[in-house]
């Protein structure tokens, strides 16, 4: 999936509907009526509910480690600018994202396996504290900050927003083209990339601009894989136009799951799929990376044979490589050698107790990454005594996972919303309805006796068809305070000392 920075509500709401001004210099073509902002104001939270779908008033501490999606807060947590400086990082969850952080820049990775929200804990400033979270002091919700966090949250560079080999700043607005998420299979601290994303080129051994004049040699040298939308000489289309799939890299249609070679050079044991049907090969070429592309966690030795998607004994190479709407399913059984060939007709006729690793064909050389395929490659992992102890370290070659997601906010209409989650009028209504029976009368009755006023105000400029505009209701609330009297004493007061020490003042005016 293609990585992208989160918006945050309200400016999610703003960009799609931007507010209507009210009138503030006097000129009827900037005022709007009291309907037209009642409607605009659904509107832009209709779009903030469309944005950022589920409700935010609960933190998921409490739920424990979750797979869940992960933001890193660079406003409370600003990364040092050298990337091997010690850092001290955070994962907050949706929820703290929008509640405690809604106005910071965050950093948005995704799924994250096994973690627990940080907003609240030491791991995050005294000065942000968690609104969400229970105070074990009040039973109440925030704020709370200095928590312990939790111990068994992992982290990588993501947290720093340095992503892929390449270690690469994620500027969403210059970001181009699509990266993929590894399925992590150990940790930056096991020399594994724990769940990083990666650029396609990156995995290849390709700089970043092999489109572009001067990149085209070097990826010459990669395997060439024509498709339907780009080619070796840039001429992809749509949205792949400015940033297209490298050659030789599949389509993000055509595979379902990425094992980077990090996390295969981790794992030693996975290499012997690679190549076998569900396990595509993409190899790593560091002779012909470009500057900002990373190289292998260790010096493993560069491939002999040309990095194809099949082992230099197929004699269908050529003819796979020549075939531009490849299916998935013709890719796994044309990607095969010919000695796994005669393995699956061994598997035929072998018995039954035999295990399935003992037909795989020997590890390939060299540093690659494994793509699996969309057809159930898990059911293709020997599960025998001697292999399950290597499986059962990672739940997610077992089953698929499950990533938890909050609950969906109830629309404006839907009976039963929750405090937050329908419209401001709506949210009100909600909170009235909680208080206790004398205050709520209190409030109405002040409520009422408001509206009296406010609309006895408003009746002369209905009846001449006359726009209300910003310094009338300023105007009208100076009065009805009362204090109106002393707002004009102290104007004159501070125009008479302009004029006394000759100076013309600053032409600055509070902004209506």
């Amino acid at each position: 999936m293609e990585k992208v920075n989160k918006a945050r509500a309200n400016q999610a709401a703003h960009d799609a509907n931007p507010a209507i001004q009210t009138e503030s210099n006097g000129h009827e073509g900037d005022s709007q009526t009291a309907s037209d902002f009642i409607n605009s104001q659904l509107q832009l939270e209709a779009d903030a509910r469309e944005a950022l779908p589920y409700s935010f008033d609960h933190c998921t501490q409490l739920l424990g480690a979750l797979k869940q999606n992960i933001f890193s807060c660079i406003t409370c947590n600003p990364p040092p600018e050298d990337p091997s400086a010690p850092y001290n990082p955070a994962g907050i969850c949706y929820g703290c994202s929008i509640a405690c952080h809604g106005e910071h820049t965050l950093v948005e990775l995704f799924a994250r396996r096994n973690f627990t929200c940080d907003c609240g804990t030491t791991r995050l400033p005294e000065s942000t504290p968690c609104t969400l979270r229970i105070d074990p002091a009040t039973g109440m919700k925030g704020p709370v900050h200095s928590q312990k966090p939790a111990t068994g949250n992992t982290y990588n560079q993501n947290f720093r927003n340095r992503f892929c080999g390449c270690g690469e700043w994620y500027d969403p607005h210059k970001q181009k083209g699509t990266m993929y998420q590894c399925l992590g299979l150990a940790t930056e601290q096991e020399a594994g990339c724990g769940e990083d994303w990666w650029h396609p080129e990156c995995l290849l051994g390709l700089p970043h601009d092999w489109y572009k004049e001067g990149g085209i040699q070097a990826a010459r040298q990669a395997p060439k894989m024509e498709t339907q939308d780009s080619t070796l000489d840039g001429g992809a289309t749509g949205a792949e136009e400015e940033h297209p799939t490298p050659p030789g890299f599949p389509n993000e249609d055509d595979f379902d799951t990425l094992i980077c070679y990090k996390c295969v050079q981790a794992n030693p044991w996975i290499r012997r799929y690679a190549g076998t049907q569900g396990f595509m090969r993409k190899a790593f070429q560091p002779g012909i990376a470009g500057k900002g592309v990373g190289s292998p966690a260790s010096s493993a030795p560069v491939p002999t044979e040309p990095p194809a998607d099949v082992p230099s004994d197929n004699p269908e190479a050529s003819q796979v490589q020549q075939n531009k709407k490849r299916k998935a399913d013709d890719d796994a059984s044309e990607s095969e050698s010919i000695g796994s060939k005669r393995t699956k007709t061994e598997e035929g006729t072998a018995p039954a107790s035999r295990p399935h690793h003992e037909s795989l064909p020997p590890p390939p050389a060299g540093t690659f990454s494994i793509l699996t395929e969309n057809d159930g490659f898990r059911t293709r992992l020997c599960r025998c005594a001697q292999c399950y102890p290597d499986l059962a370290k990672h739940p997610q070659l077992l089953e698929e996972e499950e990533t938890y997601e909050p609950p969906v906010s109830e629309n404006g209409d839907a009976p039963g919303g929750s405090v937050g989650t329908g419209s401001l009028l709506e949210r009100g209504e909600a909170a009235l309805s909680n208080v206790e029976r004398v205050r709520a009368i209190e409030g109405v009755m002040v409520y009422n006796h408001l509206r009296d006023k406010v609309k006895s105000f408003l009746q002369p400029f209905a009846e001449s068809g006359q726009a209300v505009g910003a310094e009338d209701i300023k105007a009208y609330f100076e009065k009805l305070r009362g204090d109106h009297e002393a707002i004009r004493a102290a104007g004159g007061t501070a125009m008479a000392t302009s004029g006394d020490d000759g100076a013309e003042g600053d032409n600055r005016r509070e902004q209506s």
